[in-house]
This record gives C-alpha cells, sequence and structure tokens, in this order.
C-alpha cells in the first residue's frame, strides 16, 4: 500500500527534509511506503556532489546542503516536488532501477499532457524536453530534476517538475552542474496546468509503477519456481 500526503504550501526544505529523515529512520519491514507532495518557498539545494562554484548568485534565496545525491538545483512556488518514501526492498529494485522507473513515470506523464518527446539525456539524471534555439536547433532542456537518497535499502528524496513557475533563479545556478542549461516548465512548453492537478496525475502514475515493479518479480519468481 502507497499513500500519498500534500503538504501544506509554501513548505520549509528544511523541515521537509528533517521529516523525511525522521519517517526513514523510524519506518519498519511493515510501514506502508508514502509519497509527499511538495511546493517549497524558494531555496537552491546543494547534492553530495555539489560543488560551491556552480551557484552564480544565490541573491536572498537560501542554500542549503543536504545528503541527496546530485548538484545544485532550484525549488519554488509553481514547481511540483514528489518525495517517494520507498522500501526498495520490498519493491525488488536497485538503485538504477528505481531511477529509471521515475524518470519513465515523469516521461510517461508529460506525453500524457501532451509534451511530445520528453527524454533521458545520458551521465544526467532528469527528463529533458527538445528545445529549438537559434544558434542549437537540437537543443535539450531540462523539465524535471531528480535526486535520491538510500538509507538502509529505504529511499528518500526523489523528483521536482517545474510546472508554472518564475524561471529566473535557474539563471542564479549552473543547474545540475550544467553551465548554461536551459530550464523550462510546462508553461514553456505551452501547457496551462495547476501543481495539484499534475500531482494527482503523477501520484497515480507512481502508485501504478510501483506496484506493477511489485507483480513483476513476485511474476518472474513464480516462473522460476
Amino acid at each position: 500500500m502507497i499513500t500519498c500526503r500534500w503538504i501544506s504550501q509554501p513548505s520549509s526544505y528544511l523541515e521537509v527534509w528533517q521529516a523525511m529523515r525522521d519517517f526513514t529512520e523510524m519506518r519498519s519491514e511493515a510501514t506502508p511506503d508514502q509519497i509527499w507532495f511538495v511546493e517549497h518557498a524558494p531555496v537552491y539545494t546543494l547534492g553530495q556532489a555539489g560543488k560551491p562554484e556552480h551557484i552564480l548568485n544565490a541573491g536572498d534565496i537560501p542554500v542549503v546542503r543536504c545528503d541527496r545525491g546530485g548538484q545544485v538545483t532550484y525549488h519554488g512556488p509553481g514547481q511540483l516536488t514528489a518525495y517517494c518514501l520507498i522500501d526498495l526492498r520490498r519493491r525488488h529494485l536497485f538503485v538504477k532501477e528505481y531511477v529509471a522507473l521515475l524518470e519513465d513515470v515523469l516521461i510517461a506523464l508529460l506525453d500524457e499532457l501532451g509534451v511530445k518527446g520528453s527524454c533521458r539525456k545520458p551521465g544526467a539524471p532528469g527528463v529533458y524536453v527538445p528545445m529549438a534555439l537559434a544558434n542549437e536547433p537540437a537543443s535539450l532542456a531540462k523539465i524535471a530534476a531528480l535526486g535520491i537518497k538510500v538509507r538502509q535499502g529505504c529511499a528518500y528524496h526523489g523528483l521536482a517538475l517545474n510546472v508554472d513557475m518564475d524561471l529566473s533563479p535557474f539563471l542564479g545556478i549552473n543547474p545540475c552542474g550544467y553551465e548554461g542549461l536551459r530550464t523550462v516548465d510546462l508553461r514553456t512548453c505551452g501547457i496551462r496546468a495547476n501543481v495539484y492537478d499534475v500531482g494527482q496525475l503523477l501520484g497515480a502514475r507512481l502508485i501504478a509503477a510501483f506496484e506493477a515493479a511489485v507483480a513483476h518479480q513476485e511474476q518472474h519468481h513464480k516462473e522460476i519456481a
């Protein structure tokens, strides 16, 4: 069983991060998995591989060093952040499979919303969309970021999808450590949507994908038994 929870907006990153760690620390093998949906107050976060030099101009936006994987990113109003508190052992998922599952769900969701051609980028976790620029017709822009932490087989942190937000804070960083990486949202792609409605669709797809992972492994075990 997986339950979804909406956290009051805008949410303090530090408070939600601590709550995720507490939940993961106290959970047992019987604890149901949860997905938390959040719209954060403006904040830059540096992952475990994050380099301070990738923060170009933070201005008045706070910077938080956290324990997720990855480099630097921005969270703020108009962005849907989904924190997946998942027992990977129960779901029979290795970390690479888990990351691929999150990316697959995002790509399918974007297609459902009308954003065609979204894809992965080798060596750069997340989801990207083709954006025609004047000097780079085949350029990819980032629309969703991923960052996870696994402790004792249980994952926390998750993904962030840009829905309808002020994108200018991304100009203050090298997103995910890539200089000049363009960041877009659903509105940039011509899709008008709100965070809550997109969260409802994302939650349904995430739950279906996690349940399918269990069913697939159970069927595989039956076949080899």
